[in-house]
């Protein structure tokens, strides 16, 4: 075995590059880029995104606690991207990006209309940790992108999306499919003899 040390640090890759939309008025509306975030239960479902307490969200999101959690995809990567490197302190993003603020359901805070997945969140708890703030929220309603539901078995079809994730500074898209949950143990059909 031939592996090496490095310094303690995060290397739990891909993540999920999500764009978080928040505020309460169309005037405060902004996007922030997010792959610190994921799921911590699953009933009631919670969810987290971790921010640093510099960025120009963290003071919306600590007065308003709610936000949108808006899943990317191949077509969304360069709004994405820029909406992580460009601050809410002086640009306008859904106008610059031609983003939709669409009305979410049971939170203030937008949800992105071109998003094919929107979760809206309220924050339960807020967490200093260090480098970031993390923003512990429970799941109040999620919308889905009609286009990418099978209408045979209502099953929500995220390759269709082509969603796109983020591994040590770089975006990419998912492969193909190698497996489903329980493949391993699942149990072989016997085909019966004609």
């Amino acid at each position: 075995m031939n592996k090496v040390d490095w310094k303690p640090g995060t290397m739990i890759y891909p993540l999920p590059a999500v764009m978080v939309s928040l505020g309460e008025t169309p005037e405060e509306y902004n996007i922030i880029t997010i792959a610190w975030t994921g799921t911590l239960c699953s009933d009631p479902p919670l969810c987290y995104i971790s921010v640093r307490p510099e960025r120009h969200s963290h003071a919306i999101l600590t007065r308003t606690r709610e936000f949108v959690i808006n899943l990317t995809t191949r077509h969304l990567a360069r709004a994405t991207d820029w909406c992580g490197v460009r601050s809410g302190r002086h640009y306008r993003k859904f106008e610059e990006m031609g983003l939709t603020p669409g009305p979410a359901a049971m939170v203030r805070a937008p949800v992105i209309v071109e998003a094919p997945i929107n979760i809206e969140c309220r924050v339960t708890d807020i967490r200093r940790l260090g480098t970031h703030d993390m923003f512990s929220a429970e799941v109040v309603n999620v919308k889905a992108d009609q286009q990418y539901i099978d209408p045979r078995t209502g099953a929500f079809d995220l390759a269709k999306a082509e969603p796109i994730a983020f591994a040590h500074g770089q975006y990419f898209t998912l492969g193909r499919r190698i497996g489903k949950f329980g493949f391993s143990v699942e149990k072989k059909r016997k085909t019966r003899k004609a």
